[in-house]
């Protein structure tokens, strides 16, 4: 109604599951790189919550999109079941052909045999299988039991079938209560999905009016956009909900542009909370006692802040200076916005002392070890790859073997499982220096990492006070890579996308544009879709379309 008023070709804030409007923030790319880290960790349950319209289906969607081809999926939406009703819903998500006895219905062994029996096949020939369920929260106890127990379908090397199960935040609690114990205890990977933030929900509506087409200027006023945070929560589904009523409002009114008054009054209109603040404040408005009260009310502050500030300043004046403490706060390093540049999961060291997590001896082990030299840490990160031994700086050398060397200093774990490639850590402390180490693997929340002296298994925890974030690889780049992101449409290069896009799967049409196609592939991978071929986008497209590259260990 509203779209050919502000010169758009779709309206924006539809609320249906359209994946053009795909928007994926840090904590969305988080939640996805726990669930592909699960799956990959074979067996086991993983655990994805979140407030209504957080946006765990958009989740959830990008990770079907990435899911292996040989792994089968079965998706329940409707857990409201019984136990013989749920097993008959796996059994016919997987095409399991249940026999019917003689003397009735199947019964829940019959539906446990066939199961076993499929699911014991596939793996002899290599496939895997996972079991997906929606809105997990309205799962009986019993059911909850009776998946535990398929978890137990396993062979010496690993269980059979991953369970996913996704819901709203009571399915933690429901997980905490004591007869679930067993089942809490088998979670491998869990994450809960927090609203988006102030700045999010801005980049969240820009996306989404740039998707449908915005000609020109944002129409929604800095002071508006702060209004739908407050009043959405940062929950993308209120978002939608408000954004849309407030452009019908200004649409109504022939108001090109959205300010805080069109917000306030969409926000009464759409939401309960915020209709009863409004009758709230107007009805009271109407009370002249009250407007009285009110006006006094408000003096009475202004006064109080104004003697308030004369008392500090004289106090500023009057106390004399403290000397400043020997030892300087630890900075806080700043969010980064790809994924590979996610906020590290540490912050500076303010003392020599081990972190949480690492005990002396661990500690003197580790930093006894360390490479001192960054290129002795490069050439034995470059062993893994059987990159050519070489006397000067490796990095350049390399590039001949399309070896290319990647570096960010701001960098989560979450980023790094997502890359699935070890790397070259750069550790910081006051007393011991700097120093290199090689992250190996990742077992759980624990680190492998390899030193000049060997191996060590970590916690995560006890490089909290040593890692700020820096990471290094190495990734093979295509022919034609000239060392940048490009959106070049023909050449090697562009050859090499759009057959590798082609074995990444069909998340765009083969005769669509090359950008478009690299954009889908962005989209399912969690990344910002520019539509530019940069080196993370290469990585994760050598990745997915099978490119023979060194994975860490799991």
């Amino acid at each position: 109604m509203y779209a050919r008023f502000f010169g758009l070709k779709h309206e924006p804030f539809s609320i249906a599951p359209d994946p053009r409007y795909l928007y994926m923030s840090e904590r969305h790319r988080e939640a996805l790189a726990h669930l592909l880290y699960g799956v990959k960790s074979g067996g086991g349950f993983v655990l994805l919550t979140g407030e209504i319209g957080a946006g765990k289906t958009t989740v959830c969607r990008c990770f079907l999109e990435q899911i292996p081809k040989r792994c089968n999926v079965a998706y329940i939406f409707n857990p409201k079941l019984t136990v013989t009703e749920l097993l008959r819903s796996v059994c016919e998500e997987f095409h399991i052909t249940v026999a019917q006895p003689v003397s009735g219905q199947a019964s829940v062994k019959d539906h446990v045999d066939a199961l076993n029996e499929f699911l014991l096949r596939t793996h002899a020939v290599g496939q895997n299988n996972v079991l997906i369920i929606d809105e997990a929260q309205n799962l009986a106890p019993d059911v909850l039991e009776q998946l535990r127990l398929l978890t137990n379908l396993e062979t010496n090397e690993r269980k059979l079938l991953q369970i996913v199960l996704i819901g709203q935040p009571e399915l933690r609690s429901m997980l905490a209560r004591p007869e679930l114990e067993q089942l809490a205890q088998r979670v491998i990977a869990r994450f809960h999905l927090e609203a988006l933030t102030e700045q999010d929900t801005l980049r969240y509506v820009r996306h989404r009016l740039a998707v449908a087409g915005m000609p020109d200027e944002m129409p929604f006023e800095p002071e508006a956009l702060r209004r739908v945070h407050h009043w959405s929560r940062g929950v993308p589904r209120r978002i939608n909900l408000l954004c849309d009523r407030a452009m019908l409002g200004a649409y109504a009114t022939g108001r090109r542009r959205i300010d805080r008054q069109i917000v306030d009054r969409a926000a009464a209109e759409v939401f309960e909370e915020a209709g009863r603040a409004h009758r709230g404040w107007v009805d009271a408005w109407r009370d002249s006692r009250w407007r009285w009260s009110a006006l006094l009310l408000l003096g009475s502050a202004a006064f109080g802040g104004i003697a308030y500030g004369v008392q500090q300043g004289w106090r500023a004046r009057t106390t004399p200076p403290v000397e400043a403490s020997s030892r300087a706060e630890a900075p806080v390093p700043a969010a980064g916005a790809g994924a590979a540049s996610a906020v590290p999961a540490a912050a500076a060291p303010s003392s020599a002392v081990a972190s949480e997590g690492a005990g002396p001896d661990e500690a003197q082990a580790l930093w006894a070890g360390v490479w001192r030299d960054e290129q002795q840490a490069w050439r034995a990160l470059g062993a893994s790859w059987h990159a050519p031994a070489v006397a000067g700086a490796p990095c350049e050398a390399w590039q001949e073997a399309q070896l290319q060397c990647f570096r960010s200093t701001r960098t989560s774990l979450t980023s790094i499982r997502l890359l699935d490639r070890p790397g070259v850590l750069t550790l910081r402390d006051p007393q011991h220096g700097i120093g290199y180490v090689l992250l190996a693997g990742l077992e759980g929340e624990k680190l492998r990492l390899r030193t000049a002296q060997g191996e060590l298994l970590l916690p995560a925890a006890a490089l909290a006070s040593w890692w700020l974030g820096e990471f290094a690889t190495l990734w093979r780049s295509p022919p034609g890579y000239e060392g940048k992101a490009s959106d070049m449409t023909e050449g090697a290069l562009a050859r090499w996308l759009a057959e590798r896009l082609s074995h990444a799967g069909p998340a765009s049409g083969a005769d669509a544009p090359l950008k478009s196609r690299i954009q889908a592939f962005q989209v399912a991978q969690g990344l910002e879709p520019d539509g530019r071929a940069g080196p993370v986008t290469l990585m994760r497209l050598n990745r997915a379309s099978g490119v023979d590259e060194p994975r860490l260990e799991h």
